[in-house]
């Protein structure tokens, strides 16, 4: 797969869904607006989105109940992902684009979820909402109805890391923590149990994947950004942020060179409240 194959298969662009509105009836368009802030992005959904979105919950529809033993955002049952998937009128092969108004990184957790259960087809509208209205898209107001799919998910399409695998991954590999710098060094933690981050990670926020127009970065960018914290094609990689949601936009801008990285679900919420599990502070240098 050639570089520009390889970004396409994850990210489409404004203009490439303006043709395929037109040309693709069975696309399927998902808003996955959402934010620790303002979680309720429904509201902001019905005030406008994409025309023939339809309005995915992310504590909802992409998440089972929260409990302390598996973190903030644990991965949904597979009946109940496709349960949702089917309210969302897929059926299997359909094409969907996820979108949101952060620059993917709340979409993202969607975009792996499908994948997760089996769909190829599913990309992020790169830099989002913007995006869209910059390059001349309307938007409608109000909410979708669409008929039942009939999509059958089966799991284990992506990569998953448990906290025992992200515990010795960096004695071969790379971890990589996707939260803010200060929640990683330890200097703040504002919602989970303990400040610092597990052992042996090195710190890649997910908004340095981003331009300041909420679009990725290019290949060329995002290649020398993992490589200078040692993540190479062949290198084993695990991510993880907070609760298991940013951390999936970190897979999908390392999907687009060619670099295949394992999700820890339960992440920074489920680590530190284990009492058993040791955490780090202050900066942690690539050893590769």
């Amino acid at each position: 797969m050639t570089q520009e194959s390889m970004r396409k298969a994850v990210l489409v662009d404004a203009e490439e869904l303006r043709t395929l509105l037109v040309e693709e009836p069975r696309l399927v368009l998902l808003d996955v607006r959402w934010s620790l802030a303002d979680p309720d992005g429904h509201r902001a959904y019905c005030l406008g989105h994409l025309p023939g979105a339809l309005f995915v919950d992310l504590d909802h529809d992409l998440s089972s109940t929260p409990t302390t033993e598996q973190g903030r955002h644990p991965l949904p049952d597979l009946e109940d992902l496709q349960a949702a998937a089917r309210r969302w009128g897929i059926d299997d092969g359909d094409p969907v684009i996820v979108y949101d108004d952060s620059g993917g990184t709340s979409a993202a957790r969607a975009w792996w979820l499908l994948r997760w259960g089996g769909l190829s087809d599913v990309r992020i509208l790169d830099g989002g909402l913007q995006a869209w209205i910059a390059d001349g898209g309307l938007l409608e107001d109000g909410d979708v109805q669409v008929s039942p799919g009939s999509v059958v998910l089966t799991p284990g399409h992506m990569p998953v890391a448990e906290a025992d695998d992200v515990a010795t991954l960096p004695a071969h590999g790379v971890l990589i923590d996707a939260r803010a710098g200060e929640r990683y060094v330890g200097d703040v933690e504002p919602i989970d149990t303990r400040a610092g981050h597990v052992p042996g990670a090195v710190n890649i926020p997910t908004t340095d994947n981003l331009r300041e127009d909420q679009t990725f970065k290019s290949d060329e960018e995002l290649a020398d950004q993992f490589a200078a914290a040692g993540v190479e094609k062949e290198t084993e990689v695990a991510v993880y942020c907070g609760s298991g949601v940013t951390a999936t936009h970190e897979i999908a801008a390392l999907e687009t060179i060619g670099v295949h990285a394992a999700l820890y679900p339960g992440s920074w919420s489920q680590w530190s409240a284990d009492d058993a599990r040791p955490v780090a502070t202050g900066i942690e240098r690539p050893t590769a």
